[in-house]
């Protein structure tokens, strides 16, 4: 792939595609492209990992992909030590506005040593953008006229800015989970801080009603004031290398989906009771590339201009803090983009300019991509698009819970084309128990 499309025969990079055939040739349609998100996350292996039906995989070669800068595609790096790693992605939850000036110099030197770093010639193209242009490069190199695509969470923008700039050669676009029409700017990270309010009653039901076993409470509000107990503790007082924000952000992560509400409630529970918690949530361990945090922040610090006043994030933070206690300081925590240079080019706007051919699904409580963004992005589509709307927590909609009717949308339409005559929403399944 060109490096700078705007120098399209200048110097290039490798982009590293799979493709897992269709079982049924005669039945096939064609090629599906899928996304994990991230943005940072590999892509090669998403086609079996991610288990399709298969009658959506006899009609498309499913294809996968390490977008630019990631993994087997020409990476970038920052040098970061495990530390530096986590503490990009993850800075530490601010108490006051002296932790916020801080962390602004941690970031600081975070950002300079990415964007002085071996492969900083890089990174003003590692954009959602260039690979969106990227994808239009494998639909060539496939030899096919069109493409369908599933996204999901940062896939849905980069889903979106390929069918915008490129309309007429995508084929049935679905984007699961989606972001604001802006992507993954300051606003959107702000705004997990109000999903995470949105989804935890989810677990803190799950947990009361299992107080026996975990002993976390035994009403909703009960599990819900241990939260705060056990972060403020651990802020004070890290246990088995947890400390304050590693609990926020674990929790963050597992109440995504309700196969992993068990085990939150037993790495809370063993925290609570300073035992070690299970080794599939404990940080750190085994090898490290700073690969993820490196690709993380070329793509959200290049995409988009993040505030540089270090007074906006100390009110930002002092806001959220009171808006949405259990995460909102935290996500509203200068990061190293605010040191970041200027993006290369400017954003590309999500318009409702081409074919109707565009499904979102979104589940009621997502605490990662609100609802409320993906909203945004459903107007700005305008008729391209249709949305269907679960009643159901947890971030990734698709093959992620029980609900028939959100399934069975999705098929349909790779499958057939077929999709709802107008917005739909899908009752809840069963309750999390």
């Amino acid at each position: 792939m060109p490096l700078d499309y705007r120098h399209p025969h200048g110097r290039t990079i490798d982009v590293e595609v799979s493709r897992l055939p269709s079982g049924k040739p005669a039945e096939k349609r064609g090629v599906l492209l899928l996304n994990p998100g991230g943005p940072g996350l590999p892509g090669l292996r998403v086609p079996v990992l991610m288990k399709l039906p298969e009658k959506v995989r006899d009609r498309y070669d499913v294809i996968g992909f390490d977008p630019r800068g990631v993994g087997h595609s020409t990476p970038v790096s920052c040098g970061f030590t495990r530390a530096q790693g986590e503490t990009a992605a993850n800075p530490p939850t601010p108490g006051s506005a002296a932790d916020v000036s801080r962390q602004a110099a941690s970031a600081k030197s975070l950002a300079a040593q990415c964007t002085t770093a071996g492969t900083a010639n890089l990174l003003p193209y590692i954009t959602t953008a260039n690979t969106a242009r990227d994808m239009d490069r494998i639909r060539t190199a496939l030899g096919v006229p069109r493409i369908s695509y599933y996204g999901e969470s940062y896939g849905t923008y980069l889903g979106a800015v390929y069918t915008t700039l490129f309309p007429g050669r995508g084929d049935r676009i679905v984007l699961d989970s989606s972001l604001p029409p802006e992507g993954y700017d300051v606003e959107a990270l702000r705004g997990q801080g109000a999903g995470f309010e949105t989804r935890f009653p989810d677990f803190a039901r799950f947990a009361a009603a299992s107080e026996r076993r975990y002993h976390l409470g035994g009403t909703p509000a009960a599990v819900r004031e241990k939260y705060f107990r056990l972060a403020a503790r651990l802020d004070d007082k890290p246990v088995r290398g947890y400390d304050g924000t590693t609990f926020r952000v674990v929790t963050a992560a597992m109440i995504r989906a309700d196969s992993d509400l068990a085990g939150l409630a037993a790495v809370w529970h063993a925290l609570d009771t300073n035992q070690p918690p299970p080794g599939s949530a404990a940080p750190g361990g085994g090898a490290y590339s700073d690969n993820y945090p490196a690709a993380y922040l070329g793509v959200i610090c290049g995409d988009s201009r993040w505030p540089t006043d270090l007074a906006t994030y100390r009110h930002n933070v002092s806001v959220d803090r009171v808006r949405h206690p259990m995460y909102g300081a935290f996500t509203a925590n200068i990061r190293p983009c605010a040191f970041w240079p200027a993006p290369a080019e400017p954003k590309v706007r999500i318009t409702d300019r081409g074919p109707s051919d565009v499904l979102m699904v979104h589940n009621l409580r997502d605490p990662a991509t609100p609802l409320s963004g993906a909203l945004r992005t459903r107007r700005a589509l305008g008729e391209r698009a249709r949305m269907v709307t679960i009643d159901q927590g947890g971030h990734v909609a698709y093959l992620s819970g029980a609900n028939a009717c959100g399934n069975d949308a999705v098929n349909d339409f790779l499958v057939t084309g077929k999709r709802p005559s107008h917005d739909t929403y899908c009752p809840a399944a069963h309750p999390v128990r």
